[in-house]
């Protein structure tokens, strides 16, 4: 059993203009809250109505952030759940106090994110440092909208049969929800997109108090199952616990709210259902009950376990601190002040899997067998011990591969199968040890600059001006990777680059003819000059033919892509004229290897006319004319291997230039016609917006942004990276999930 721990309280005042601060006083130690009312003169002298309230409290938040908020109410509860003790955070108040912001925050802004969000990034930072191979997350999203159960993440859609298919379980293990759907995932972006896909589907309406006010209780479940183990052959422990994020809808006085009609159905049910739920907590701090009517609504059913069950609770008490709003604030106080007298007993949810304990064991008699089977075949041999192997054997193991590496020794002494292991083990750990070596050495040489980001690479050669010619078409073009970094070690960039030591070339120094450079800018005329298929009625009076305007874009927005194509090109050039040196140079060996085959064989036949000299040993004698063509032969020799394996790599650089080349020209059409569709091809009704001293200019902005004049999720997550994630990189989960989330929104339609 586990021991009893209380439910912790806080309460959070909502900032607001007008706090009632002769009405609302703070304790020193922020966990006192005192409420002052002032008489009522109308209702005579003799008046015993209470004025004045004080309630203590685990902690009060005012004016205090989403962090410091997170930090108070929910991250040891987290972490306690990391272990394997469930937890429960819920959200209570009235109307329009703040709950929804406080459990979910504000999707907009990275900083102002809720509990849940919060909760989501601390339980994967903490899977990603964990040692334990096998962590599962899973997430669930149930709203509970007039006494109906709903699944916020169900992919199919609910015409009513829904409270029918989903049901309130109890079972041995606690409380369930029978169709409710659990979805694994593996990355926080993956959680948050639930997250956010979920509160797309929440049940929201517009009353006086709230514009956005929540008509339906939600809870947001975590479960985390962790599957270790410590030793080799020892049973798999399993920790499976769960979070449950609840956000309840809040009270409402139809007095001040004016509902009526839908409005006033969903209040009635949401304060119904908030009834039972003081009504449970009552009978819970009243230890003489024996029964708790848990099953009177669907809410407090579901919160079962999380009421005096068998985890963490913490309540937010979510307060406004205007004088209209003090009756319900006194109510809110006094239910969190009645939550804290309940107890809970939080349980370590752990278990064994005995039939790991089995397979080990399995594995184990294996083994043996194999040590017997060698053991009987060896002969002459030391004693084989079947024991498993001792610190001061793993170190010597460990001695004798560091030794054989280095070449000190020639052979590594082994004589049973658990030191075959061992061996492998060491060899697996010094190449771990050297990757990670690598990987540090290239991070901190190297930049992560994208392959496509023009303006990046041209900051990189601001900074590093001497760079040479060929790393430089590395990182604007790339290869068949997407960045460059650590994921490549040095021997990788050896082999991306052919002929490294003959490919590093200042530009400068090449020699390249203007007219060929003028010739390929001449095909791209030719190639943009083509017409391009554009109704009439989007064509302005008289736009620029197409050479003409291609000539203004590489002056202007594609000078970059036109100097790089440049450069590529007078490499590719430069790799050509040598390769025709290089060839015409084979071919001149050639004709003089030739010609002096034909001299040897003359001499050859001369020498066998005129009767060959031999010496004691019986060899041939011959002259030094003879002797003086054979050395020059073998050498000719030797050239042409060296000039024709030469030949062979600039043709493989000449290819691959080629590719580049072809690359850049693409790029660089492709950059023209779209700044030529923005530019010159805009609607009349446009156009009047594109006028010259506008802030809209042609070529700023895509042409299907023209046409709506706004600003589209991709380009604003772009935007916030340049300007919050240098400063917060754990964000970029947040806002790309919520992006992903509006762009579905958008492309659903109202």
């Amino acid at each position: 059993m586990g021991t009893e721990k209380r439910v912790h309280t806080f309460v959070r005042v909502k900032p607001t203009a007008n706090f009632a601060q002769d009405m609302i006083k703070f304790g020193p130690d922020n966990k006192t809250i005192d409420i002052y009312i002032k008489k009522d003169a109308k209702k005579g002298v003799v008046n015993n109505r209470q004025t004045d309230w004080s309630f203590r409290l685990d902690g009060v938040l005012h004016n205090t952030s989403q962090e410091l908020a997170y930090e108070t109410v929910a991250k040891k509860l987290v972490s306690e759940a990391l272990i394997g003790y469930n937890g429960t955070i819920m959200c209570y108040g009235q109307t329009g106090a703040g709950k929804t912001y406080t459990m979910t925050g504000a999707t907009a802004e990275y900083k102002h994110r809720g509990i849940i969000p919060r909760a989501i990034q601390q339980v994967f930072k903490a899977t990603a440092h964990s040692v334990d191979p096998f962590i599962t997350v899973r997430i669930s999203y149930l709203e509970i909208y007039n006494e109906t159960l709903f699944d916020l993440l169900s992919t199919m859609t609910s015409n009513g049969t829904s409270d029918m298919q989903m049901a309130v379980v109890d079972c041995p293990q606690g409380v369930y929800v029978k169709g409710l759907s659990i979805h694994s995932v593996s990355h926080e972006e993956d959680a948050l997109n639930l997250l956010f896909e979920g509160e797309t589907n929440r049940m929201i309406a517009e009353h006086t108090l709230n514009k956005n006010s929540s008509r339906s209780h939600c809870i947001f479940t975590i479960y985390i199952e962790v599957r270790s183990r410590f030793r080799v052959f020892s049973d798999v422990k399993c920790i499976n616990s769960k979070i449950n994020l609840i956000d309840l809808a809040g009270s409402e006085r139809l007095s001040k709210t004016g509902s009526e009609g839908q409005v006033l159905k969903e209040a009635t049910y949401i304060n119904k259902s908030l009834s039972f739920l003081e009504q449970i907590i009552i009978a819970l701090a009243d230890p003489k009950r024996d029964h708790i009517p848990f099953r009177q609504s669907k809410l407090t059913h579901v919160l079962k376990d999380s009421l005096g069950g068998n985890c963490n609770t913490v309540l937010v008490a979510n307060i406004c601190g205007e004088a209209v709003h003090v009756e319900e604030t006194l109510s809110s106080l006094r239910f969190a002040t009645r939550m804290k007298w309940i107890t809970t007993e939080p349980v370590l949810n752990e278990t064994y899997d005995r039939e790991g304990t089995v397979k080990a064991l399995e594995k184990e008699i294996i083994l043996l067998k194999q040590e017997l089977a060698m053991h009987d075949s060896l002969v002459n041999r030391s004693f084989v011990t079947y024991d498993p192997l001792t610190d001061i054997q793993i170190a010597g193991i460990k001695s004798q591969v560091h030794k054989y590496l280095k070449g000190a020794i020639d052979e590594i002494d082994i004589v049973n199968i658990r030191q075959v292991r061992e061996v492998f083990k060491q060899f697996k750990l010094i190449v771990s040890q050297q990757e990670r070596e690598v990987e540090a050495r290239l991070r901190s040489k190297y930049a992560l600059i994208d392959k496509n980001d023009f303006a990046a690479v041209a900051a990189v050669q601001k900074v590093m001006p001497g760079a040479s010619a060929w790393p430089r078409i590395y990182l604007r073009i790339g290869f068949s990777a997407d960045r460059i970094g650590s994921s490549l070690s040095g021997r990788d960039l050896d082999g991306f680059l052919p002929s490294k030591s003959r490919v590093i070339i200042s530009t400068k120094d090449l020699d390249v003819k203007e007219g060929v450079r003028s010739q390929d800018t001449a095909n791209i005329d030719a190639e943009l000059s083509k017409p391009a298929p554009v109704e009439d009625s989007q064509r302005p009076s008289s736009p620029p033919s197409k050479p003409v305007a291609f000539e203004q874009f590489k002056e202007e927005c594609g000078s970059e892509i036109s100097r790089i194509f440049k450069e590529n090109k007078s490499i590719l050039l430069a790799r050509k004229k040598r390769s025709s040196t290089v060839a015409q140079r084979i071919n001149f060996i050639k004709r003089e290897m030739e010609g002096i085959k034909k001299a040897l064989e003359a001499q050859k036949q001369e020498r066998w006319q005129q009767g060959e000299y031999v010496d004691e040993k019986g060899q041939i004698i011959i002259d030094e004319q003879e002797f003086l063509l054979i050395m020059k032969l073998k050498d000719l020799k030797e050239e042409y291997r060296s000039g024709y394996a030469e030949l062979q790599d600039l043709k493989a650089e000449i290819q691959y230039c080629q590719h580049l080349v072809d690359q850049c020209r693409n790029k660089l059409i492709s950059e023209f016609e779209i700044w030529y569709s923005e530019s010159f091809l805009i609607p009349k009704d446009v156009r009047e917006a594109l006028k010259p001293g506008g802030n809209i200019r042609p070529g700023m902005i895509p042409i299907n942004r023209v046409m709506c004049l706004e600003e589209d999720e991709q380009d604003r997550f772009e935007r916030m990276q340049e300007t919050t994630l240098p400063a917060c990189p754990a964000s970029v989960s947040f806002y790309k999930a919520k992006m992903k989330t509006d762009q579905k929104v958008i492309s659903a339609g109202p």
